[in-house]
């Protein structure tokens, strides 16, 4: 029984902080590379990458279930590489969960970049930095505050991801029930006092990366 109620708080997790990782390293390059970029057909990219804020989560399911489904191209050559299907696997959860909380850190890491002085990188490069190194050394730091922000809150999405994790990773105990899919199964089966524990759980952390966000970048007076 205690196994039984941990492993949807360990997966949850593991999952969020994979989908973390990865959004983190993906929302901070595109929101580098796009912060000021200007061409013809920028707008449909952002609001593309954006798109997952307003969709409902059971379309973002139907579209990875199409997209990494067995009858895709992408799902056929999974199939060929591993010898199996990602969906109802962990992989599926994290992949889920990296989709719906891409838009977090993306938004805010090209908020970030956008409200660095230019003239300080610029200086960089005239002293002999090259481009790798005027975003290692100049840019992510003066982007920190917007980037740590961003990578708290994509947990929090992350950790909470209900709608296309139960349509793309499934509800498999053990396997890929999260914290959201285990309230749903436990208010089904009427077993209240399991759902509320659950739900303080998730209170409790969503309350304290939350704080850490209005501790690392203070509203201004």
């Amino acid at each position: 029984m205690y196994e039984q109620f941990w492993s949807p708080i360990q997966l949850s997790i593991v999952v969020a902080s994979i989908a973390t990782l990865l959004v983190v390293f993906i929302g901070t390059l595109l929101g580098k590379r796009l912060s000021s970029a200007t061409f013809k057909g920028k707008v449909f990219i952002d609001t593309a990458l954006l798109l997952p804020i307003v969709l409902p989560p059971s379309v973002i399911g139907f579209m990875l279930i199409v997209f990494f489904g067995e009858n895709s191209l992408v799902g056929r050559g999974i199939n060929i590489l591993f010898n199996q299907s990602i969906l109802f696997t962990s992989t599926a959860a994290v992949i889920a969960a990296s989709v719906v909380a891409f838009p977090l850190m993306y938004q805010s890491a090209k908020v970030g970049f956008r409200q660095i002085n230019h003239d300080i990188e610029q200086a960089a490069r005239v002293d002999g930095a090259n481009e790798f190194q005027v975003f290692g050394r100049v840019s992510l730091p003066l982007a920190k505050q917007a980037l740590v922000t961003g990578g708290l809150l994509s947990f929090t999405r992350a950790f909470g991801e209900f709608g296309a994790t139960l349509m793309f990773a499934g509800n498999i105990p053990g396997k890929t029930q999260t914290i959201p899919t285990a309230i749903y199964v436990a208010m089904e089966s009427g077993e209240m006092r399991t759902a509320w524990l659950y739900v303080a759980i998730s209170i409790f952390l969503s309350f304290l990366l939350l704080t850490l966000t209005y501790v690392i970048q203070p509203e201004s007076d």
